[in-house]
């Protein structure tokens, strides 16, 4: 049986996921900030008295600390730990009054993630001199950290900070035994989503995302792209030189500002 901690997980990608797991017998731990939201969810889901619901903040270290603990008291330890919360604003770095906003998406989408893992790794490591490989840590990045987007200054920089920490940490923790997972997700159809004014190409519905994630995730794959076409523009945007990445993207969408 997985023990299984998310966080963001009282709607969208971080909903998706506990209901795929949840089906498949795992027991979960549920972060987000809003508690009626969270025991929704909960209600929701196979075997619900054995989930364990955290309402807080994850840009608040302390009390995510304290979760994480409670978790691997009340659950002996935990197999996954995903960490999915995240925010996405327009930002643009002309106007001063976006500063706050780009310090919230980096507290929210980088450190956050940072202060989910770092309280488990010392139990996963136990799990790994155990024998136990099926240790996995989680980060959701996005397509949009591949390259930067104009309008998404702090969004994108963000995510690519995620899937450049994640795979920092994957170097070191391959030889503990513990997997580091990046999931970079293209368009999903989630409440974060359906505000954007623009078309987004190869939308895949978000319970679709969930199922193909955790078959990633626990295949133990270094970084993944979903849906698979956005996969494939990913490398190709990732290749191309300045002149042409500038020419072709410099008038794409931008993401509306606060």
């Amino acid at each position: 049986m997985k023990r299984v901690f998310i966080t963001g997980a009282s709607s969208g990608i971080g909903a998706a996921l506990a209901r795929h797991y949840a089906a498949q017998g795992a027991t979960l731990g549920l972060v987000a900030r809003r508690r009626p939201l969270l025991e929704e969810l909960a209600a929701s889901l196979p075997n619900a008295q054995r989930h364990q619901l955290y309402a807080l903040d994850v840009t608040d270290h302390g009390a995510m600390e304290e979760a994480a603990g409670r978790f691997i008291q009340a659950t002996g330890g935990a197999d996954i730990v995903i960490a999915n919360a995240g925010i996405s604003r327009g930002t643009l770095t002309e106007h001063a009054e976006d500063l706050p906003v780009f310090e919230q998406i980096i507290a929210t989408n980088l450190t956050a993630t940072v202060a989910t893992f770092s309280p488990f790794i010392a139990a996963m490591k136990q799990q790994a001199q155990a024998g136990d490989r099926g240790c996995r840590l989680v980060g959701i990045a996005s397509v949009a950290g591949v390259r930067g987007l104009p309008g998404s200054e702090a969004y994108s920089a963000s995510k690519a900070a995620v899937i450049s920490y994640c795979e920092s940490l994957r170097l070191e923790m391959k030889k503990c035994g513990i997997r580091v997972v990046t999931i970079a997700p293209g368009f999903i159809d989630t409440p974060m989503t359906r505000v954007n004014k623009y078309r987004m190409p190869f939308l895949m519905p978000v319970e679709q995302f969930a199922r193909k994630a955790a078959a990633a995730i626990d295949a133990g794959d270094s970084f993944r792209v979903f849906p698979w076409q956005m996969g494939v523009v990913a490398k190709v945007v990732r290749a191309l030189p300045n002149w042409l990445y500038d020419a072709t993207f410099s008038k794409a969408p931008h993401k509306g500002r606060l």
